[in-house]
Order: C-alpha cells, then structure tokens, then sequence
C-alpha cells in the first residue's frame, strides 16, 4: 500500500475528506479532512508510539499488533476548505448517530451549533435558556459520543459516570455533574463518591499498560439545584475544536 501521493496527484486533490477503516470489520473508526499526505500521518504518527494518547490510536496500534494497517478511503476530493469541514462533521455525526463507534475527539464543525438533531431537539436547542456560569463544586462532562435519542436518566446516568480524565486534587470538590449533549445540560447529578477507574490499553510493544481515571456514584440533584442548569445551553461557550469531555467552568 502506498504511503504518499505525488505532487500532481497532491494538487489534484486539493482538499479532501477521508476515512481510516478497520480492514477486519470494514468498518470506518476514523473521519478526517485535510491535504496533501494527510490521510496517512495518523499510521506513520504512531510508528514508534508506546503510549496511545486517544482512542484513533490505540485502534491503529492494536491493528499492527496484527499486523494489520487502516484502509485508506478518499469519500470526495477536489473541495473547499470550507466544504470539506462541512463533510467531515455531516460523516462524524451520521457515523455516530447509526452506531459506529467512529475515534474522533471532537465532533467536526458547529457539530454543537447546527449538527445532526431530531426535530424535538431542534425545538429544545432554540428554546434553551443560555447558562453563562456554574458553581465551583460543579464538572460539566460531555456524553455526545455516547448519547443515544430517547435516553432515559437511568442511561444518562450510565455514560455519564465513568470513565474520564479528571484531576485527583479536584475530585474532593466536585459534588454536581452537569451532563452535557450537543452544548445542552441534560441531566445533573448530585455525586456521593468518586472512585478510581484502571482502563487498559497495549503499548506500541504489545504489552498491557493501565491509566487511571474517574468515576462516580450518585443521583439526580436535588430540585433547586436541579433547576439552576437542566435544559440550559452552553453551546455559546464551547470554543471551536475544543476536544476535552471535561470542564470546570464556562
């Protein structure tokens, strides 16, 4: 398989979206735009790594340790750089909303502001009071790559609580979880305890290495304070590209 495109092939291209595909299930698990090489960096980027540091590339190192590469797909070429960012994100939030398991950290441009929604969502994002603060002892954790239409607060509870990058001096302060979808504060959740989680993943050598991250128990917040954030928008806030499913304040 060819790692490089020519000069002439470059300038054909111009600006393009692409799919990193898993050879195994045929399946894409990452969207990307760009020119150039760019649709090979992510394999040539992870020779040498022994410490994924996100999801896209422990799949590509768990695939060499098979001895296997990403296929490369070229979804349209020859694009504004406007264009393609529009592509990109309309994939990542298609993807996602089918069930694909696709690696991206952030969900393409104004995926928060005018992405992929259900009517009712609509309805409810334009109808969203703006929330421009939140309270020390508060986290606002993002579950857009986990959310699924017609959650119920059981579900939201489940893909809110675990498991995230969290700073261990901050856990002892933090007694509300704002749960955030598409830049809307869906649920809140008042938090008894947070507790350690050890997620594995394989180094670039094959070998089992653990990081530690956080969870926590709970249940939904009393009313007042429930009333302070449910329903309200902070898509105003988000910065573009913004990828951290944490945050701290607005």
């Amino acid at each position: 398989m060819s790692e490089h495109f020519e000069e002439k092939t470059q300038l054909a291209l111009s600006y393009y979206v692409y799919m990193l595909i898993d050879p195994e299930t045929k399946r894409p698990f990452y969207i990307g735009k760009g020119t150039g090489d760019r649709v090979f960096a992510h394999v040539a980027g992870s020779i040498g790594m022994t410490d994924p540091i996100n999801m896209k590339y422990e799949k590509i190192l768990s695939l060499r340790q098979k001895i296997l590469t990403p296929d490369h797909v070229i979804v349209r070429h020859g694009l504004s750089e406007t264009t393609a960012f529009e592509i990109e994100s309309s994939l990542i939030d298609s993807l996602r909303f089918i069930g694909y398991e696709v690696t991206n950290l952030v969900d393409g441009l104004d995926a928060d502001e005018r992405g992929l929604m259900t009517s009712d969502e609509i309805i409810r994002k334009y109808h969203a009071e703006e929330l421009n603060e939140i309270d020390a002892d508060c986290v606002i954790i993002n579950i857009s790559r986990k959310y699924k239409r017609g959650f119920s607060h059981e579900d939201i509870y489940d893909a809110a609580k675990e498991a995230w990058v969290i700073a261990k001096s901050r856990i002892a302060n933090l007694r509300y979880v704002l749960v955030e979808y598409r830049g809307l504060i869906v649920e809140v959740f008042e938090v008894s305890s947070w507790y350690p989680v050890g997620t594995s993943y394989l180094d670039g050598s094959g070998n089992k290495k653990i990081r530690t991250r956080y969870g926590f128990n709970g249940e939904i917040a009393q009313a007042e304070t429930r009333a302070k954030y449910i329903n309200k928008s902070i898509a105003h806030r988000k910065k573009r590209g913004q990828a951290s499913p944490v945050r701290y304040k607005l």
